[in-house]
């Protein structure tokens, strides 16, 4: 038998907003900038180039390959040192594409239901990336918010639901996390004792091997349908 339900945890990237549009305009903006400002690393390194540094960064810092902004960061950084460019443009560089990774366009339902999620229980973003809800402009929605750089592990790894758990301050039998990926937002919500709802915005097939989430949502509208349906505290 659950607990009541004391609060939800959604992931952000393919939950709220459609993410592969966002990352290609904030990469472009990105180009534009060093274009502008360091034509020596726009030409010198095109956009697979600029992957494959950050790819290299992640395996040579496994430490450090859950924090995003870091990977990027570095990346840039020395992408900056051998077009023979100061440290510091990397920072600059950062913060122009993260501006434009935070300018992201809901889904059409996410606004209202997010009011009516809030009114219920309260609401925590669970991410992995370096999107935030406040830059993005639903943070009035949200309790708090967690990422895998301040967790210091990205999902599935347990230790980003145990963060959420003590931000919460509730059991994790009295949180449902919702997600669109079955591996990272499912099972290891599952795994670390969370009740769990499938974001299948596509249709898609559950995948072979896992277990079942405990409810499969379409939308965020049928989140609110449900969390008024399981009732919450207070």
């Amino acid at each position: 038998m659950h607990q009541p339900l004391r609060a939800v945890s959604l992931d952000l990237d393919n939950t709220l907003w459609d993410t592969p549009p966002v990352l290609a305009h904030a990469e472009a903006v990105l180009r534009d900038w060093l274009s502008a400002q360091c034509p020596g690393i726009a030409a010198r390194f095109d956009a697979p180039a600029l992957t494959r540094l950050r790819l290299a960064v992640a395996t040579e810092r496994p430490e450090l390959a859950h924090d995003l902004s870091f990977v990027r960061t570095e990346a840039l950084r020395r992408a900056a040192r051998a077009a023979g460019y100061a440290d510091a443009v990397a920072e600059r560089a950062f913060a122009v594409f993260l501006s434009a990774r935070n300018e992201v366009v809901p889904f059409d339902e996410v606004p209202d239901a997010l009011r009516r999620l809030a009114a219920r229980v309260p609401l925590y973003a669970l991410s992995n990336g370096n999107a935030c809800v406040w830059r993005a402009g639903l943070g009035r929605h949200f309790r708090a918010a967690i990422d895998a750089a301040g967790a210091g592990a990205a999902k599935p790894d347990r230790r980003i639901f145990v963060r959420l758990l003590e931000v919460a301050a509730v059991p994790a039998d009295a949180v449902l996390h919702v997600g669109d990926d079955a591996e990272a937002d499912v099972e290891g919500a599952r795994q670390a004792g969370l009740r769990t709802a499938w974001m299948n915005r596509s249709g898609a097939r559950w995948p072979a091997g896992l277990a079942p989430p405990d409810h499969e949502i379409a939308d965020l509208t049928a989140l609110a349908q449900l969390v008024e349906q399981l009732g919450s505290w207070p």
